[in-house]
């Protein structure tokens, strides 16, 4: 614990260094303990903003309204709407490159009229090495990622997430919901709130880590360990099928490999996955 300290120290040291800094603040896991480190560093010269959209559902907008709320900080919501994007919802292999560009020059533009000149942002080392196109474009506007920088890893952060007490120490990892969609299968705005509501039904249902990938009309959901055990209910099965059936889904399936980040990564190649490695 003394070495994840230490880490911590650096990082609160780095964020001085800054002597104010804007957070793209989701809400999650990551961007949470960023912000609290950054309160922690910066007093009032932290500013989060969190960006609204049909991919980001309202319990996640919710939660990071009253944990700014709660903590003091000063809270700035932007529409960011991805749809809008020329091509974004063509679902390109570079899908999250363009949201990422269109959502830092809208923070970069609240923090100038705010008078912030750092802008930073909460992916960890575990991004390393994975396909984050988005990073690139974190990259090429000059964002800080001060996790990655100190080397944080997504357990360190829960971990001392759980110490501080930070209600989002246990909290699922969470994607934004165009993330759900193969390259090249169009993302509307019906096809998000099917699986918006799809998700929020097996979240209420206890099943802890979740996702809905969407193909075409087939949904194939993605659960830990606990939650194939959930599965295992025959009448909870069916009743799943049958709410299924009503949000708008012709075929329901279950992944058998179960929940993992960016699976639909797993249909590029390995030139395609080099391009949007993060370094």
């Amino acid at each position: 614990m003394k070495q994840l300290h230490e880490k911590y120290n650096e990082l609160k040291e780095l964020l001085i260094s800054m002597n104010g800094v804007a957070i793209a603040f989701s809400g999650g896991v990551d961007s949470t303990f960023l912000l609290h480190a950054a309160k922690e560093a910066l007093g009032d010269k932290v500013l989060a903003v969190t960006a609204q959209s049909l991919s980001f559902p309202k319990r996640e907008l919710d939660e990071a309204k009253a944990f700014a709320l709660s903590s003091g900080i000063e809270h700035i919501i932007v529409d960011s709407e991805e749809l809008d994007i020329e091509g974004f919802s063509e679902n390109p292999k570079n899908r999250c490159y363009l949201c990422k560009t269109e959502l830092f020059t809208k923070i970069s533009e609240v923090a100038k009229e705010k008078g912030y000149l750092a802008i930073v942002e909460a992916s960890n080392s575990d991004d390393n090495g994975d396909y984050r196109p988005g990073l690139i474009a974190v990259k090429e506007l000059g964002v800080y990622s001060p996790l990655r920088q100190v080397g944080f890893t997504k357990a360190e952060i829960r971990e001392l997430s759980k110490e501080q007490g930070l209600p989002t120490w246990n909290k699922p990892s969470f994607a934004c919901l165009s993330s759900r969609f193969p390259y090249g299968e169009s993302i509307t705005p019906q096809r998000l709130q099917m699986i918006d509501q799809a998700e929020q039904y097996l979240l209420d249902l206890g099943i802890w880590q979740v996702r809905v990938r969407i193909h075409n009309n087939l949904a194939r959901i993605e659960v830990d360990e606990k939650g194939f055990e959930t599965f295992s209910n025959p009448e909870l099965r069916q009743q799943i099928y049958e709410e299924f059936r009503k949000i708008g889904f012709t075929y329901i399936s279950l992944d058998l490999k179960g929940y993992r980040t960016g699976s639909m990564n797993e249909t590029l190649s390995n030139n395609e996955m080099s391009y949007g490695k993060a370094e």
